[in-house]
Formats: C-alpha cells, structure tokens, sequence
C-alpha cells in the first residue's frame, strides 16, 4: 500500500537539531533498516547495535491507524479509551506477551481528592490539600502545572473507571504521606483490576491490541514530526534476535505510555551507581528504558531522570513485590509499628512519605555495612483487613506470635527494650498524639494484646519520577527548542514532572489515568 509523507511544521531549531541528534526511524523504501537504537534489556552489558543514519522517505507501511499507543498500563489503556472516544482508529502495542505491565502488578491503591466515601465518612478533602502533599512529598520539585491537573483530575478519572465496571473495597486507606485518609483500592487488591475492565471496554469499542510488538524506534518526516514506528513484531522477550521489523504509520500521533526504568540496571545505575544488582525492584521484567531512550533520540528532553524510588514496604524474604507490601501498607504501618531489632525502638514515622522511611530504613547496616533488617508488625485488630496476611504465614514471609515477648526473643530483640516501645506507642494512641515521630494517629490501633503478626523489611526499586517532559497536553517536548515535537504525547512513568523528588503512595494510578486521558483526548483531535 502506498502512502505519501505526513508533514507537520516544527520550529526551526527542531529541524536543524536533526543533524545533532540520534536519528531514529529510518527505513528504506523497499526494505528496513539494519540496526535500530535499543535499550537495556536485562541491566547486562550488550553487544553494539549500528544506528542507521539515513532519513530515506517511507513509501510504504504494513499498518496505519489514526493514534499507536505504545504501552498497555494505566496510562496506555487510559490513553486508548479516550482516544477511541474521540473517534480516532487507535493501537495499542506491547513488548510483553501479556498486557497491563508494572500496573497489573501493583497493589491498585488510587488517590482521590473528594471521593465519595470521603464525603460519606465526613472527611474533608481537596484538590489544593492532595497538590500540598503531593508538593511536600516531591521536594517542591514538582512540575506544577501537571501536579494541579493531575490532582483535579483524581475524581473525573475515578467516575471514569467506574464507568469501564472496576469495583473498590467500600473502605479508604490512609498512606504515608498524604494528610488525609483518600486512598481507593480494587477489591482484588490488584491494578489488574483496573486493568482488565479497561481492556475489555476498549475491544469492546474498537481499539486493536497487539502483544510481543517491541518499538524500535520513530519513523520521522522531513520536519521533525512523528510519522509512525518501526516495530519488531512477534518479539520474545528479552531475546533480541526474535521477531521481524515491521512499519506502522500513525496518522495523528503516537503515545509513548512504556513505562519506567527500575529493571533496567545499567540505565538506573547511570542515574545511581548505588543502586546495583544488590537492590532488587518491585516491577515486572520488561521495566526498561528503550521507550525513553528512543524519545531522547528524536529530542526530547529529560526531566529528572536520576530521581529513582525506593519503595520502603517490601521484605527481604521473597522477591519482587511480593505479598508483604501488601501487608506493611493496609496493616503494618498505619496499625503497628517498625523497630530497630537492635535496640527494639522506633526510629521514623510510618506514614511519613516514601522517601523518608526509605531512606531512614537503608541506615539500618552493621559496622560493617550489611543491611540489619527492621521488624514491622501489628496485632490481629490491625491485620483484619491484610488479604495477604495468610500467604504471608503460608510462605514464611510473616510470623505470628501471642506476646510481645515471643516476638522479641524470635528476632533476637531486647525483650525490656520492646515492651517499652510498645508502652510509649500505646500512650501515644490513647492521647491521639505521637510525640516521638509525629505518626496521625487518627486510625491507631493499641498494641495491647495479641496475637501480633510480624514481617522483616527493606527496600527496593520502585518507581522512577523522571523522564521526557511533556507540556500540559500531554506533548513531548523538544530539548533545543522547547516546543512539542509534532505528532509525539506520553504520559505515565515514562515522563517526568508531577512528583518531583518522590512519589506518595497511590498517586501513580492517578497520575497516569489523568494524563492518558488527558494525551488520549489531545491525540485523537489533533491534526493529521
């Protein structure tokens, strides 16, 4: 099938930077390129990969549709829905043999600002209060005009999610953080159950999915714009020799939702050498950084991109996310206390934000530098609605115990140290005031009888803050001349921006729902 260039204007600095940048997405007429720009697959050192230099036109594409989202997480699936909506003819493809990404996997939990079980349990909430802790939690880094959408974005998107049939616990959450109990979780305690309702409404509207469909790189026309993708499809990841290069045409634009960059050890080591193949990460195999990588090639400009997080909630004991996440998050830590299991003291508040109990948990060493495990736990009042608690004990992860004295003598804690720590918490819940760390103690539960479950805790990678900057539509934003690059949105955790140093807990659903939306809705309209 023949097909005449699209062109869209870019300024001029845009265009003379072609000759300084990568230039990506060449493809001959007749056949593809030799060699594309890939990411880290693994975090291992891999063999060079040429780039082809060319920009012969492209004449001929095995598909074309209106709008190709690359990505099937929140954001992606946000971005298709919308999309359609609009009436555009809209893609999606995915690396991976199985759709949703980090967002089928994580733990679901979604912040809203004046949800309506707030307004039923009389909290009182607001879009300039969850901006505030958003603010607070980022460092004042924050790009603040995709903070405050994204905030006042939090209710439009739950209705939205409602109306694509995903279903949350009839109960709010109080993460660390946020000054407010705002937190919505799926009743599978899964963000696979916001994604599988999402999924089945966009096939339902239209919206074509293709799995093992690995970008390679843009295909760009004379002026700098976003023409469309080379692709290598039927991929096997990580097996780069899999698959054949195909060439999909994206008439109105593409949207870069792939995620970030936390499996990606080479690329998160260029940012933080210390975070090395010691520090395992929460995320799925396929978090790397080709997308963003590829972006960079045609301009883009990164924001942030050295701010990584770690998530303070998981256990050394299994691997990847794991079930005590779970655990710490609705129980461990808003219903119980972390102790030093030297010294059996507090030593930050639990629902301080993602940073600070990071942070404060990775000063736990010996004097010879090697991690010395805090010990998180709660009483069976606190854990009652900890759906993982079970496979936790199952699998060894958690402990159970009928006295604080058990629980001391098993992790080898001063028994006299303990019992006082818990005294002290206890007054504090009985006074509604934690005088050692400043801990809300608005939904504190006495530790004064058991049993007492208990889990060990240390951080991983979890979410990288940085990324391409994007304006308030959604559009990528070109490096040297600070204007979109034509036919080129993202949203997700590819781009950079709303969190500034650190992410509050439950705030990447919103982020990402928000701005796919909000990138899905601007594609879809904008010129061809």
């Amino acid at each position: 099938m023949k097909e005449t260039e699209t062109k869209r204007s870019a300024p001029q600095s845009a265009r003379k930077s072609r000759r300084d940048v990568l230039r990506a997405g060449a493809v001959l007429a007749g056949g593809l390129a030799a060699g594309m720009l890939q990411g880290c697959v693994t975090g291992e050192e891999k063999k060079d990969v040429p780039v082809e230099k060319s920009r012969t036109p492209v004449s001929a594409w095995d598909k074309e549709y209106d709008v190709i989202v690359v990505g099937s997480g929140f954001a992606g699936m946000a971005a298709a829905l919308e999309a359609r909506k609009a009436g555009a003819d809209v893609l999606v493809v995915d690396k991976m043999p199985v759709f949703g990404g980090n967002s089928a996997i994580n733990g679901g939990a979604f912040a809203v600002a004046g949800s309506p079980l707030q307004e039923k349990e009389g909290i009182k909430d607001s879009v300039d209060l969850m901006v505030q802790d958003m603010l607070k939690a980022g460092r004042g880094l924050n790009h603040m005009g995709l903070l405050k959408i994204v905030a006042a974005g939090t209710r439009p998107a739950y209705e939205f999610t409602l109306e694509h049939g995903v279903e949350y616990k009839p109960f709010l959450q109080h993460f660390g953080g946020h000054s407010v109990p705002r937190t919505l979780q799926t009743t599978i305690s899964s963000g696979a159950g916001i994604i599988r309702p999402l999924k089945k409404s966009a096939e339902k509207m239209g919206v074509a999915f293709r799995s093992r469909c690995k970008l390679e790189d843009f295909v760009m026309d004379e002026n700098g714009g976003v023409m469309g993708l080379v692709v290598r499809d039927r991929y096997e990841f990580p097996d780069e020799s899999t698959g054949e290069l195909r060439r999909f045409r994206a008439r109105k634009a593409v949207i870069m939702c792939s995620g970030g960059f936390s499996q990606d050890r080479r690329f998160r080591m260029m940012q933080n050498p210390n975070l090395d193949g010691r520090i395992d990460s929460t995320n799925h195999p396929g978090a790397t950084s080709e997308g963003m990588q590829a972006m960079f090639g045609v301009g883009a400009a990164p924001v942030q991109i050295n701010l990584i997080q770690l998530g303070p909630w998981t256990s050394p004991d299994e691997k990847g996310f794991g079930m005590v996440s779970q655990f710490n998050t609705i129980a461990g830590f808003p219903n119980g206390i972390m102790v030093d299991v030297r010294t059996g003291k507090r030593f930050v508040n639990e629902l301080a934000d993602r940073k600070a109990r990071a942070e404060a948990v990775m000063t736990r060493l010996d004097d010879e530098g090697h991690p010395v495990y805090p010990v998180v736990f709660c009483n069976a009042k606190g854990a009652e609605r900890a759906q993982t608690l079970k496979a936790c004990l199952k699998y060894g992860v958690a402990w159970e115990f009928g006295t604080v004295e058990e629980l001391a003598k098993h992790f080898g804690m001063p028994v006299e140290g303990l019992k006082q720590q818990v005294a002290t918490y206890n007054e504090a819940v009985r006074t509604g005031e934690d005088k050692e760390f400043g801990k809300p103690m608005g939904r504190a539960v006495l530790l004064d009888e058991g049993p007492f479950y208990a889990v060990r805790c240390w951080p991983k990678v979890h979410y990288t803050m940085g990324g391409v900057e994007i304006n308030t539509e959604g559009q990528v934003m070109h490096m040297r001349s600070g204007q979109p690059i034509p036919g080129l949105y993202a949203a997700g955790e590819v781009t950079g921006g709303p969190h500034g140093a650190s992410r509050l807990g439950s705030c990447a659903v919103a982020e990402t729902l928000v701005i796919g939306r909000l990138a899905g809705r601007k594609a879809a309209l904008s010129k061809a």
